[in-house]
């Protein structure tokens, strides 16, 4: 039986593990790293790059470079949070789609992609980290979303899954998935706290552990909180300072903004072990024509002081989930932090003050989540059988009614897989069609939650107003995704309703993006291969610079400079940014290279003779 992994599709960064006997490992990738950067680059030419080397590049080419791509995922276009992602990115969202179900997309030279799309890509290059692994073939997959996430980002992630080539068994909420990791070979009788602060969502559960059981008690969070946003409060504030001092508004300048945002992202990680930092931005910009550099020193006290109010906003929720689960925290026994942001010490220090606990520093809060899904995967393929998962649904799904009121049918943290029945009729003389709005969220009126989808039940008898019974039944599976169905009790037809979240992608859309997906893996081999090519050019460079200082001292300066010459025009050429080396050229560069060692190795035995 294949082997099925467990990816943790993150805002920032990306990680897969798989299950080898009884133990978990989490995969390194080429670069040597067990976390990948959620990123994913087109170049002029049609190439596209995952990962690190896409991070590479971003400074040079930040228009065509596409990161936090999952905050966009399952949106509409009307999303607020959309809007506010347009003005902080520097690539370009456009809308996809017509009418009501325009969704974001992102332009890239002269097409426009999904995020289920780009989701896709970083998704197959987890996929293909792992084969290059296990050395065979994988196709299925369980994948982690935010507890937060509603039908329609589920629905997509999985979309993107099946884009990348992937069947996934099961959509896992991400905390529910680290409490599986940190629960996993240990006699554990506890009630826990997972408390996730990823890169770009919030999450906060209660589980209660014991006998292999993991029973989620309560779920919620923020799906647009996250280390994104501790980084835009930096480079705001950077901006704002650089913009006293020099009257020049970087926000204009996309190249300088990027900079900006990735020496924030810098600086924030360096506070979490050190109390203060240098960020140096070098010709940052021109003013009248003499160049403007960006230099200051930022304490761990001032980045707290910016940052308090988002650590904050995390404390209602913590709350609200210890309300809903009927417990007070004197009922929690580990408090287990997740996702990179809760390295911050002042997230680890408002934590353990809220719960009154010391934080568990047990768990690799970048690794742990995707541990737990690759757990969860080793139980739905047979391999685990001791471990059982009881997670809950994080919203509540409910209908509209008379006056645009929500009615839940379907009450949060319902323990899930679930249904339930409503049954309804018609409000006038020989009816024969009625309408169903479905809806996700915690508001009252239905227009402030999120619309799943509209149904238009049609066929019905021709009868009285109130007669027709017509019994519609809501159901949530494993993974958190709504199904619906309904059936006209008086004759007993069923009734077929077509479903599409909004926000989706139809069938041939996705069907499209596979064939898409398939075409591009040659390229993807192809950069593989020159990638190999490079590093075993660097390696041929490093044994030439070896020999000439190891043998140098037999040539001649004439010989000698030349040769040092000769390599440093080969290492500034295998220094530049890998994507725009050229296959042809990196195999030109390892011949000469192979004989220039050789030609070094000849000219010393000469002169020993």
């Amino acid at each position: 039986m294949s082997k099925v992994i467990g990816i943790d599709l993150g805002t920032t960064n990306s990680c897969v593990s798989v299950m080898e006997g009884n133990d978990v490992v989490v995969i390194t990738n080429r670069e040597g790293s067990r976390t990948t950067p959620s990123i994913v680059a087109f170049n002029n030419n049609g190439e596209r790059f995952v990962g690190q080397m896409a991070k590479r590049q971003a400074v040079k080419n930040p228009k065509m470079t596409i990161s936090a791509v999952k905050r966009l995922i399952g949106r509409t276009m009307d999303d607020p949070e959309v809007q506010q992602i347009k003005s902080l990115v520097p690539y370009e969202i456009v809308p996809m789609g017509t009418g009501d179900s325009q969704t974001p997309g992102i332009k890239v030279n002269d097409k426009i992609y999904s995020p289920q799309e780009i989701s896709a890509m970083i998704l197959t290059r987890m996929r293909e980290i792992a084969e290059e692994f296990l050395g065979e073939k994988v196709d299925q997959a369980v994948i982690t979303v935010p507890a937060n996430f509603n039908d329609s980002q589920r629905q997509a992630t999985r979309d993107a899954g099946r884009i990348a080539g992937l069947d996934v068994l099961r959509v896992l909420n991400e905390p529910t998935a680290a409490s599986l990791g940190y629960g996993f070979g240990e006699e554990r009788q506890e009630t826990i706290v997972v408390y996730d602060l990823g890169g770009g969502t919030f999450d906060i559960s209660i589980l209660r552990l014991g006998d292999g059981l993991y029973e989620v008690l309560a779920t919620l969070g923020d799906p647009f909180l996250g280390g994104e946003d501790f980084d835009n409060a930096i480079v705001e504030m950077l901006i704002k300072e650089f913009k006293a001092d020099n009257n020049i508004d970087l926000h204009n300048d996309i190249g300088a903004l990027y900079r900006v945002k990735e020496a924030a992202e810098c600086a924030k990680q360096e506070l979490s072990i050190a109390k203060e930092t240098e960020i140096n931005l070098p010709f940052l910009a021109m003013k009248d024509g003499v160049p403007i550099h960006l230099s200051r020193t930022m304490t761990r006290s001032e980045l707290e002081d910016l940052t308090r109010h988002l650590v904050e906003k995390t404390i209602p929720f913590c709350q609200q989930a210890l309300k809903d689960a009927d417990l007070t925290a004197k009922d929690i026994t580990q408090v287990v932090l997740v996702g990179g942001m809760s390295r911050m010490p002042l997230v680890r220090e408002r934590v353990s003050q809220f719960f009154n606990l010391p934080i568990n520093t047990d768990v690799n809060p970048d690794e742990i989540v995707s541990v737990g899904a690759s757990i969860q995967a080793g139980v739905l393929n047979g391999d685990l059988q001791e471990v059982v998962l009881m997670d809950v649904t994080p919203l509540s799904l409910g209908i509209e009614t008379m006056g645009g009121v929500f009615m839940p049918l379907i009450p949060r943290n319902t323990p899930i897989p679930c249904e339930a029945c409503e049954e309804f009729s018609t409000t006038v003389d020989y009816q024969e069609m009625v309408n169903v709005h479905v809806l996700q969220g915690e508001r009252p009126m239905a227009s402030e939650n999120h619309s799943l989808a509209r149904f238009e039940l049609w066929g019905l008898p021709p009868l009285l107003r109130g007669m027709p019974k017509i019994e519609v039944r809501f159901q949530i599976d494993a993974s958190g995704i709504v199904s619906v169905s309904a059936i006209e009790k008086t004759t007993g037809n069923e009734a077929k309703i077509k479903i599409e979240a909004s926000g989706g992608l139809s069938e041939d859309d996705i069907n499209q993006m596979i064939a898409e997906a398939d075409a591009q893996r040659n390229a993807d081999a192809e950069l593989h291969v020159r990638i190999d090519k490079i590093n075993e050019a660097k390696g041929l460079l490093y044994m030439a610079e070896r020999s000439l200082k190891q043998l140098g001292s037999y040539l001649s300066e004439e010989d000698a400079a030349a040769i040092r010459k000769e390599l440093d025009s080969h290492k500034e050429y295998l220094d530049n940014d890998p994507t725009l080396l050229l296959t042809d050229d990196v195999e030109a560069t390892k011949v000469a290279l192979e004989k220039m060692a050789q030609k070094i190795a000849e000219i010393a035995y000469a002169a020993m003779s």
